[in-house]
């Protein structure tokens, strides 16, 4: 499928999110990347999961984007690519209820993410965790960073 908007206007992005333990204080990070500018974001909450971290992160990423643009995201979270490419639809489609008839998890934010993806092309890419990624390595590393910062008030 060919897209309708110029390559020049791709935007790679890393995200990471995690708690220790879990549930428990939790951060997330992401890295945006247009050409050669880079931007990263954190954030932290002191009672969460991992699940939300990564929700967060991925929809704070998307957020940050001040244009509609072509977007790569690139997660490694199986719940994060899972859920927005093939979950969504029957969660949708069933009023946002999963398969066993309950509420869905974190309704909250995936309606935030799905409205943060809304505007732009949304690749997203699964990526193995911890396996040298670079840029998702870096994204582990805001991640921890962040979570690491509440500890030390």
């Amino acid at each position: 499928m060919e897209s309708d908007v110029p390559a020049a206007t791709t935007v790679e992005i890393w995200t990471d999110g995690g708690c220790k333990p879990n549930p428990g204080p939790g951060g997330w990070g992401a890295i945006l990347r247009f050409g050669e500018h880079i931007r990263e974001l954190t954030g932290a909450e002191p009672a969460t999961t991992n699940n939300r971290m990564e929700l967060t992160a991925a929809a704070s990423a998307l957020e940050a984007l001040r244009r509609p643009c072509k977007v790569i995201v690139h997660t490694d979270s199986e719940y994060v690519r899972n859920g927005v490419t093939r979950w969504v639809h029957g969660w949708v489609r069933n009023n946002w209820r999963n398969a066993a008839k309950e509420p869905v998890a974190n309704y909250e934010l995936w309606q935030r993410l799905l409205a943060a993806a809304k505007p732009h092309q949304v690749e997203w890419r699964w990526v193995r965790g911890h396996a040298g990624d670079a840029m998702n390595e870096r994204a582990d590393r805001l991640a921890t960073a962040a979570r690491e910062s509440l500890l030390v008030r």
